[in-house]
């Protein structure tokens, strides 16, 4: 998962622990089982070669498609077509060096993987402190999931500029009833927020981000769609984006062992 994703989901599972007596126990327990699945890495060795769309920060607000192939050491793209349109055939030898360029030099490309995920981490360690942040509602049945709504817990005081704005969400988490896994999160922030005494920027009312996952082939429940709205002046949402729309589709498992030099191979087909 990126930054912007690993956020989005981990703001209200993680914000479960620890529930104050007028949350429901029911939803700490569904939820918890969530958790324990989300952070299992047995049911995360499976690698998927998949379609990206993607208008980001990361694509300068352009729309990518790009094809992706998941290995041990990072996530090799292959960039297809920009706001609908093949690329050029220079701008397509270009990103064929690129490739050519991640078999040549493995390492460098692990690192630049591992810088990811170090944020990543980071931002799993910063949400950790969220346990005690969140009220949840009994759930109830919406279809194939189960639905519980989350709401900040007046009686938290938050210990930081991150968690300040991750405690002014509200939203639902949907969870599979047959899997427990997390099929959903949405959240939306009701009011503004200021930042430093609004010294530092202020994130608006009407901010939101959602995550969607989807079963796939072998069983495992991987990013769909995630999208992240965040109107405001922040520092610290210089690194997931104010604004990032993404969709992942065409879904093909393939071996867990996958090499680079391997991925390069099947993207270049």
């Amino acid at each position: 998962m990126r930054f912007a994703a690993t956020m989005t989901v981990l703001v209200c599972l993680l914000a479960v622990g620890g529930l104050r007596a007028q949350s429901s126990s029911t939803a700490q327990q569904i939820v918890n089982t969530m958790l324990t699945h989300e952070n299992d890495p047995a049911e995360h060795r499976n690698r998927y070669m998949y379609l990206c769309e993607e208008r980001s920060d990361r694509t300068g607000g352009h729309l990518w498609r790009e094809r992706v192939v998941e290995t041990s050491l990072g996530k090799v793209r292959l960039l297809l077509e920009e706001d609908g349109k093949p690329l050029s055939a220079d701008r397509m030898a270009a990103e064929r060096e690129k490739l050519r360029q991640i078999v040549a030099h493995a390492e460098e490309f692990r690192r630049r993987e591992q810088a990811m995920k170090n944020d990543e981490e980071h931002a799993e360690q910063m949400l950790a402190l969220l346990r005690k942040a969140f009220l949840f509602d009994e759930p109830r049945a919406e279809g194939n999931d189960l639905q519980i709504a989350f709401r900040p817990d007046p009686a938290y005081k938050t210990q930081s500029l991150e968690e300040r704005v991750l405690h002014a969400m509200s939203g639902t988490v949907l969870v599979d009833r047959q899997t427990m896994q997390l099929h959903r999160i949405d959240g939306k922030m009701p009011t503004d927020v200021s930042l430093g005494f609004g010294l530092l920027g202020t994130v608006h009312a009407g901010s939101s981000f959602s995550t969607t996952h989807e079963r796939e082939p072998g069983g495992d429940w991987k990013d769909a769609t995630e999208n992240t709205a965040i109107e405001g002046k922040a520092m610290l949402f210089k690194e997931i984006g104010k604004n990032e729309h993404v969709v992942h589709s065409e879904f093909r498992q393939l071996p867990p062992e996958i090499s680079v030099a391997q991925a390069v191979e099947l993207l270049e087909r």
